[in-house]
């Protein structure tokens, strides 16, 4: 039975213990000092380093009888340090069976073993020399057990998936990531969440970094939490050593990663996200579909043994979440090298998709409202872009500014200054006149600032912009982006609509980035338009569609209205991404959004459940809107386009989210 209060999440260990090579008693003893870290901890499955309880670099130490029965008892005292505890220690051994070493590993929890597994894939080359040892378990069915370590009956075989709660793990050594086909891949597509991997990795120069993306593509390959347990201090003999460290991956996304070459005993913990994995392969039809070889995966469903643990341990998320959690997900992350790249090449994503529509339909000019606004400045930014692409002068781009009854003299302002800026043509045309006649038309008193009052505005903005196009062969560049079509804060037929829409896969957090990484690119290049930018992104966001206050300013500010942008872009974002309830995004928010964020903004547990309320209400009762979007370009994780990633009807109902949001 799923446990609510987890919302999803297992914490996990990698654990290198500081071990004395051949001394099983005294590695079993510093093995149970770091299992008592763990459980101080509240891990889940504690993952250690290959043979650790003998040390993995033995050599011919391993066909000493005395060495072999010492760690059978070392194991057998380790299982009896678990009794009353809720953890399940993974460690590695070696195991004797039917006249044949494997190197294992043996899964432990209160007191007893519950299975074994054997190493397949075993390395016989360079500075490793395994073969010499042990045998690969590749050919021990599901049938084998042993009576090992004071434990009856343990299923001893390579093809063992363990279950712990809602959680799935599997365990491969090693070289058996290094394998062309990894076991991981099969104990994945068979249904593991985690796969553990006890490992002994000697350290060469730039070697760590081949590992970190050696897991991290096989978490992502598989979809899978990755858990890599390498060995450390007193591992290192002769002509080798080991730095020990672990990495924890999912999903292709590091967690977390180990300091190496510590003198002492090392446990990295992390909180792994089962809910991420179960989405990520719902979403995937190709994920469970054949395995490697071209069979079926249904097939080899037969070849594994399930062995149940018992359920998951309590674990205190809400009093610590070990996982780092991005309060702002759209934004790209890394150094300003990175950064910079990520921002250029999802602008030449937006620009590219303008210039080919363009391209395909022989047009060479572009009609663009521009208010002065954000979302208008960056679409206004792209079309110039797209025009130099295709070497188009940009006095094809007609840019309109229509002042109407909420028009800031501020918004004014830099509009105009924009356009003169970048170098396009420029046109004014008031609303005011056309709109006074519309209401006249239609019988409404101007006096009643309602929807009619608004949308009235915003329709005849489009239909000037239509009808330009239409006089000057241009092509209409819709303004809107990806955080207003998620709340459906735009007019139906009105900003709603375009030709095509280059913000459309773009959010608002990200456009504000997006605007300022241009403006410091004008700087650097030199041109005019940096400042006026600037101004830009510190005008608060508003449709300007109310009369503006007496002084000029702007009555009508829409995150006071519809919610934090922030917010409303992190709800998105993993619901979209993830598919998670609404209590756990706020969950998640309130730990994202906590002090000292590396956002710096701030939210309470209150805030965040008001604004997901209004969320979910504008998400379910917009999709209409969404149905009958123009093209504009997928540039992220998210799109909510009806031709590519998003699929919902128009009248679905909100009951089940509104009931989950009212639990929290």
């Amino acid at each position: 039975m799923e446990n609510t209060k987890s919302h999803g999440f297992v914490r996990v260990a990698a654990a290198a213990p500081a071990i004395r090579l051949a001394d099983p008693k005294g590695n079993a003893e510093e093995i149970c000092r770091l299992i008592d870290r763990a459980e101080e901890r509240q891990v889940a499955i504690a993952v250690f380093a290959e043979l650790c309880v003998t040390g993995y670099t033995c050599g011919d130490l391993f066909t000493q009888r005395a060495l072999i029965r010492g760690a059978e008892e070392a194991v057998e005292s380790i299982a009896e340090h678990t009794r009353g505890k809720a953890i399940t220690a993974i460690v590695g051994t070696p195991v004797l069976y039917h006249g044949l070493l494997y190197n294992c590993g043996v899964v432990i929890r209160e007191g007893r073993i519950h299975g074994i597994v054997p190493k397949i894939h075993l390395p016989n080359t360079s500075e490793f020399y395994e073969a010499r040892w042990f045998t690969s378990g590749a050919d021990l069915g599901t049938g084998a057990s042993i009576d090992f370590a004071g434990s009856r009956n343990c299923p001893i075989s390579s093809y063992l998936l363990f279950n712990l709660g809602e959680a799935c793990f599997g365990i491969e050594l090693c070289e058996d990531l290094w394998a062309p086909v990894p076991p991981s891949t099969y104990h994945c597509m068979m249904g593991a969440h985690i796969i553990a991997n006890l490992s002994a990795s000697d350290e060469v120069s730039g070697k760590q970094e081949y590992r970190k993306r050696l897991v991290g593509q096989q978490s992502s390959r598989a979809r899978c939490a990755y858990i890599y347990a390498c060995s450390g201090w007193g591992e290192s003999t002769q002509d080798t050593v080991f730095g020990g460290g672990g990495i924890i991956c999912e999903g292709g996304e590091l967690l977390a990663e180990g300091k190496r070459f510590s003198s002492e005993s090392s446990l990295l913990v992390s909180d792994i996200d089962i809910e991420t994995i179960d989405n990520s392969r719902l979403k995937s039809h190709t994920f469970n579909s054949v395995t490697p070889d071209g069979t079926r995966s249904s097939s080899y469903r037969k070849a594994y043994l399930r062995v149940d643990l018992g359920e998951l341990p309590e674990t205190d998320f809400e009093k610590e979440l070990d996982r780092k959690l991005d309060p702002l997900p759209f934004i790209p992350k890394g150094d300003r090298l990175q950064v910079g790249k990520a921002l250029d090449e999802i602008i030449d994503i937006q620009l590219t998709g303008l210039a080919s529509r363009m391209l395909h339909i022989n047009c060479k000019n572009a009609v663009i409202g521009v208010s002065g606004g954000l979302d208008s400045t960056h679409a206004l930014l792209v079309t110039c872009l797209a025009f130099d692409k295709l070497g188009l002068d940009r006095k094809g781009i007609l840019a309109v500014t229509m002042p109407g009854y909420g028009t800031s003299g501020r918004t004014r302002n830099n509009a105009g200054l924009l356009m003169d800026a970048l170098g396009v043509s420029s046109r004014e045309i008031s609303i005011k006149a056309a709109c006074d006649q519309h209401f006249k038309d239609i019988g409404h008193d101007s006096s009643i600032h309602d929807h009619t009052y608004e949308n009235s505005q915003a329709r005849e903005r489009t239909q000037i912009l239509m009808d330009l196009a239409n006089k000057t062969g241009g092509l209409v560049v819709g303004t809107g982006d990806l955080s207003e079509l998620a709340l459906g804060w735009c007019t139906y037929n009105g900003d709603h609509m375009s030709m095509y829409g280059v913000n459309a896969g773009v959010s608002k957090t990200l456009i504000r980035v997006l605007v300022d990484h241009l403006a410091r690119k004008m700087e650097a290049e030199g041109k005019a338009g940096a400042e006026v930018l600037r101004d830009i992104i510190d005008t608060p966001i508003s449709p300007e569609l109310l009369p503006a206050g007496e002084d000029g300013s702007i009555a009508q500010v829409t995150e006071d209205i519809v919610g934090p942008y922030e917010l409303h872009d992190f709800f998105l974002y993993n619901i979209f991404t993830y598919g998670y309830t609404p209590e756990k995004i706020c969950f998640l928010a309130r730990k994202a959004f906590a002090p000292g964020n590396v956002s710096g903004l701030v939210f309470d547990g209150r805030t965040i459940v008001r604004w997901m309320n209004t969320f979910i209400r504008r998400f379910f009762s917009q999709q209409f809107k969404r149905s009958c979007l123009p093209d504009g370009p997928k540039v992220g994780p998210v799109s909510l386009s009806p031709r590519g990633d998003w699929r919902m009807p128009s009248d679905a109902c909100p009951e089940i989210w509104k009931e989950n949001i009212s639990k929290i």
